[in-house]
C-alpha cells in the first residue's frame, strides 16, 4: 500500500480512537482536561518545531494579521476541543461522531454563504439530505442535536480561518496553543489552589496520560501533514470518514450508548448525504480529468 495512504489511515484511526483516551481520563473535569491538552500540546509542538528548526521561521512570520487570524482560530479550536472532550466523557460519543460526519457538508455551506461560492446542481442533494437528517433528529429528540451542530460548525469555521491563514499547519497550531497557554495554565493553577486539581493527585497512570495528551493530539497531525504531501486531496476526502466511523462504533458497541430506530433514521439520512457528497466529488473529478 502507498506510504501516503498508510499515513492518512494512521492519522484518522488515531483520531477515531481518541475517545478511548479521553474516557480513561473521565475522572478529570472537562475544563482541566481541556487545559492539560492545550498546555502539553503547546509544549509538544514547540519541541517539534525546535527539532525541525522551524521555530525561528514562526517568530519571523508574526504580524498583526497573523495574530488576529490565529487568535480567532485558537478560540474556535478551544471551543471545539472542550465540546468534544465533554461530550465523550458525558456519554455523547455517537452524537459527536455525527458532527464530524457533517463537517464537510458544513464547509460547503460556509463556502456558499461566506466565500460566495456557487454550488453545482448535484451538490444540493447531500445538503438537503443532511438537513432532513438534522430535522428528523430534532423532531425525535425534542431538541436539535446541539453537540453535533456545535462540533461541525466550530470545526468548519476553524477550517475556513485556517484556509486564509498565512502559517503552515504546525506553525499555526503552535501559535494557537501558545495563545491559549497562559489562560490554560492559569486555570490549572487556580484549580490546584482551590483543591480541585487532579494532576499529581490521581496516580501515576493518570498523570502520565495527562502529560501525553499533547502527544496524542499532535502525532495524528504529523501523520496527516506527511500524508497530504504524498496523496491527492480527493483521497484524503474519502479517508476522513474513518475517524467518525470508528467513534460511532465505539459509542454504540464499546460504551453502549443508545442507538435505536429514530437515531438510525436520522443518521441514515446523514450517511446518505455523505455518500452523495463523495459520489459528487468523484464524478466531478472524473469530468475534470476527461480529455476535451
Amino acid at each position: 500500500m502507498h506510504p501516503g495512504i498508510l499515513l492518512a489511515i494512521g492519522a484518522y484511526v488515531s483520531w477515531g480512537l481518541l475517545p478511548v483516551y479521553w474516557k480513561l481520563l473521565s475522572h478529570v473535569p472537562a475544563p482541566q482536561l481541556l487545559c492539560h491538552r492545550i498546555v502539553w500540546s503547546c509544549v509538544s509542538l514547540v519541541l517539534f518545531l525546535s527539532l525541525t528548526r522551524k521555530l525561528g521561521g514562526l517568530r519571523r512570520s508574526l504580524s498583526p494579521a497573523v495574530w488576529n487570524s490565529s487568535s480567532l482560530a485558537s478560540a474556535l479550536m478551544g471551543v471545539n476541543w472542550f465540546i468534544y472532550v465533554w461530550s465523550v466523557n458525558s456519554g455523547f460519543i455517537v452524537e459527536a461522531s455525527l458532527g464530524y460526519f457533517m463537517t464537510p457538508l458544513f464547509s460547503v455551506l460556509l463556502g456558499v454563504f461566506i466565500l460566495r461560492e456557487r454550488l453545482r446542481a448535484l451538490q444540493w442533494v447531500p445538503l438537503g439530505l443532511a438537513a432532513a437528517g438534522v430535522a428528523y433528529l430534532t423532531f425525535e429528540y425534542g431538541r436539535p442535536p446541539w453537540i453535533a451542530l456545535a462540533l461541525s460548525t466550530t470545526f468548519s469555521l476553524y477550517g475556513l480561518v485556517k484556509k486564509k491563514a498565512p502559517l503552515g499547519a504546525f506553525e499555526g497550531l503552535t501559535l494557537e496553543t501558545a495563545i491559549l497557554f497562559l489562560p490554560a495554565l492559569g486555570w490549572l493553577i487556580w484549580s490546584e489552589a482551590g483543591g480541585d486539581g487532579v494532576f499529581l493527585h490521581a496516580g501515576t497512570l493518570s498523570d502520565t496520560m495527562l502529560l501525553f495528551s499533547g502527544v496524542v493530539t499532535t502525532a495524528p497531525l504529523i501523520m496527516f501533514a506527511a500524508a497530504a504531501h504524498r496523496i491527492p486531496l480527493s483521497m484524503i476526502g474519502f479517508l476522513q470518514y474513518i475517524a467518525p466511523s470508528i467513534q460511532f462504533l465505539l459509542g454504540v458497541f464499546v460504551y453502549g450508548e443508545p442507538f435505536a430506530g429514530p437515531q438510525l433514521t436520522g443518521f441514515g439520512l446523514v450517511w446518505a448525504a455523505v455518500l452523495a457528497f463523495c459520489y459528487e466529488r468523484w464524478r466531478f473529478g472524473r469530468l475534470l480529468r476527461r480529455p476535451a
